[in-house]
């Protein structure tokens, strides 16, 4: 098994999680190569060349982060591997787990050792000529703004995501843009879009309750226009998911859609800030496995 630690992401406590978990495989017989990341993109550049002929499992120690590079890795080579992927929690949010109520390393590792896996669909997502691959979220408006205003409070830890959003709900910023799904057109001024393959998001908010991993679609949450004080009486509701039955919020759940802003903007991808739009989203249903 190939274990990829991040030393680096989340509140840094990636090689202390790795000590955590190491006797628990150890104690099952797995064979591991530990392999550190040591900046941005490594693990991505580890899973496109290395070697996986011998492997029987792709595993990280990190956050969300670490798992967006591994797959966009896998999904790059010519000869796409069937291997399955495993996560051990160790960034801030780990929304992805957060799904499968996999928050703690331990019990993350005893599941990959047992080796249940199961498919889930990955989004293609195609900016300026470039693509790339997500199986969490992908984000334009509001939602990337609390990203950005997010990276500057890193200092408050997991309460980070919460004030981040109330003060981006604060400005009530709108911009305009042309949405299409599924051949349907939608023009006009936006709050956000918010496309969830995942149901959750940030540090536990429900974003997209009725998600699947495994349907073949994406969850698009759409607000187009709110007051501040509507907004914030809708942000405690992401938490538990009935912010969906707010007459604010547009809930559609799609295979493909493609966002065209009447100016250039920033685009969260994973949580990968990308300084370029518009964006063409194709889903690929069930394109790899994960351990959980």
């Amino acid at each position: 098994m190939i274990l990829v630690v991040n030393p680096h992401g989340g509140q840094k406590n990636g090689l202390a999680v790795l000590r955590e978990v190491k006797p628990v495989f150890d104690a099952a017989g797995i064979g591991i190569t530990i392999i550190e990341t040591e900046y941005a993109g490594h693990a991505r550049e580890l899973a496109r060349s290395l070697d996986l002929g011998e492997a029987d499992a792709f595993c990280t120690v990190g956050g969300d982060g670490t798992m967006h590079e591994v797959i966009n890795g896998l999904l790059a080579r010519p000869d796409i591997p069937g291997i399955p992927l495993g996560q051990i929690p160790a960034g801030t949010g780990n929304s992805f787990l957060y799904g499968f109520d996999c928050l703690n390393p331990l019990d993350a590792a005893n599941r990959i050792i047992a080796g249940n896996s199961r498919p889930i669909d990955v989004a293609r997502v195609t900016l300026d000529k470039q693509t790339l691959y997500a199986f969490n979220i992908i984000g334009w408006g509001m939602v990337t703004d609390i990203l950005i205003q997010s990276e500057k409070l890193r200092w408050l830890g997991e309460n980070r995501y919460t004030v981040a959003s109330a003060i981006e709900v604060l400005k009530a910023k709108r911009r305009k843009a042309r949405l299409t799904i599924e051949g349907e057109v939608f023009n006009g001024h936006f709050v956000f879009v918010l496309a969830c393959n995942t149901q959750y998001t940030g540090k536990g908010m429900r974003m997209a309750p009725r998600a699947d991993l495994s349907d073949g679609l994406i969850d698009l949450v759409i607000v187009r226009e709110a007051t501040r004080m509507q907004m914030l009486r809708l942000l405690p509701k992401v938490f538990d998911g009935s912010h969906v039955h707010s007459p604010l919020l547009e809930y559609i759940q799609a295979k493909e859609f493609s966002l065209i802003p009447d100016v250039d903007e920033t685009v969260n991808v994973d949580g990968e800030l990308l300084e370029r739009s518009p964006i063409s989203v194709q889903m690929i249903p069930q394109a790899i496995r994960v351990l959980i």
